[in-house]
C-alpha cells in the first residue's frame, strides 16, 4: 500500500519571479495588501529562508496559511517552531503552532479565502469561499495553517 504524497503545488517561473518581487518590496517597507516577508530557519541548512506571505487575522489571532500546500517554508516552520515577519525595518519574531484539521481550521481557511481568494483560489483545487463546510474541511489536510504569537 503506497502512502499519499503531501499536496504541494510548485510555483511557475512567473510565480517565483513575482514572489521574489513581493518579498523584495516587503523587505524594503512596501506591503502589498498586507503581505510580509517570512523568514524561517532551514531545517537542513540552518540558514534563514525567506518567502512572502499573507498573514491572516481571524477572531483576533494571527495565522499563516500555506495555499500551495506542504511547501519548504511549512516543513521548516514545523522544525523551527517559529520565525520572523518583516516589513521594512520592522521585524517581529513569533512562535508558531500548527492547527489540526478541524472546524476551527476550516473557519480560518474560509476567511482566508474570503480575503485572499482572488490570489490563491488556483491553489485550492476548486475549493473557494463559497464551498460547503465539508468541502473546505476536506481541503484542510492539503493546506497547513499555523497560529502565530509574537514574542515580546
Amino acid at each position: 500500500m503506497s502512502q499519499k504524497q503531501p499536496y504541494y503545488l510548485q510555483g511557475s517561473p512567473l510565480n517565483v519571479r513575482f514572489n521574489s518581487l513581493v518579498g523584495w518590496l516587503a523587505r524594503h517597507g512596501v506591503s502589498l495588501l498586507g503581505s510580509q516577508e517570512l523568514s524561517v530557519r532551514g531545517r537542513k541548512s540552518g540558514r534563514m529562508q525567506r518567502v512572502p506571505v499573507n498573514p491572516h487575522t481571524y477572531e483576533g489571532a494571527r495565522y499563516l496559511v500555506s495555499a500551495r500546500g506542504h511547501s519548504q517554508w511549512v516543513r521548516n516552520m514545523r522544525a523551527a517552531g517559529g520565525g520572523e515577519l518583516r516589513t521594512g525595518r520592522r521585524t517581529r519574531t513569533f512562535t508558531a503552532v500548527e492547527l489540526v484539521d478541524d472546524a476551527h481550521k476550516a473557519a480560518v481557511v474560509r476567511t482566508y479565502l474570503k480575503r485572499w481568494g482572488w490570489e490563491v483560489n488556483q491553489y485550492f483545487q476548486g475549493v473557494t469561499v463559497k464551498s460547503t463546510d465539508a468541502e473546505i474541511l476536506a481541503a484542510c489536510p492539503d493546506h497547513p495553517v499555523f497560529r502565530i504569537s509574537e514574542e515580546g
